[in-house]
């Protein structure tokens, strides 16, 4: 599959079961990981260190996905994000797309489709390593 070496992934859910595995899958595959159990948690988080790609959950107490989409598009402080939506709703998908999003993930989560979404998305990929 290759390596996500250096990619910078931000996972953000309200299961601990969910962060963990995903931390797991993206770590084992080099991916710099952080985790955020709240989307307040969440901006705090890109503001103070802006991730490559974050995987957000759509549905979260507090502050939803959509939530903290519209915020981070909204804050012209913050370098572009690439975000993912993590959703079980399958009629979501259009309404995902139009909120300024670069795609999304349907649960049960596929760990291939994860991986092959966030390295399309990490611009360390295509040759383009960030400066830390």
């Amino acid at each position: 599959m290759g390596s996500l070496h250096s990619c910078r992934v931000l996972i953000v859910d309200d299961l601990v079961d969910n962060l963990f595995f995903m931390e797991t899958l993206l770590k084992a595959e080099g991916c710099i990981v952080d985790t955020a159990d709240s989307g307040a948690l969440a901006l705090t988080k890109v503001e103070t260190s802006p991730p490559d790609v974050v995987l957000l959950d759509l549905m979260m107490p507090d502050m939803n996905g959509f939530e903290v989409v519209q915020r981070l598009r909204q804050n012209d402080r913050l370098p572009f994000v690439a975000i993912l939506i993590i959703t079980a709703n399958r009629n979501m998908s259009e309404e995902v797309l139009k909120i300024g999003v670069n795609g999304f993930i349907l649960k049960p989560i596929d760990f291939n489709e994860v991986l092959e979404k966030v390295k399309e998305l990490c611009p360390c990929q295509s040759g383009h390593d960030r400066q830390s």
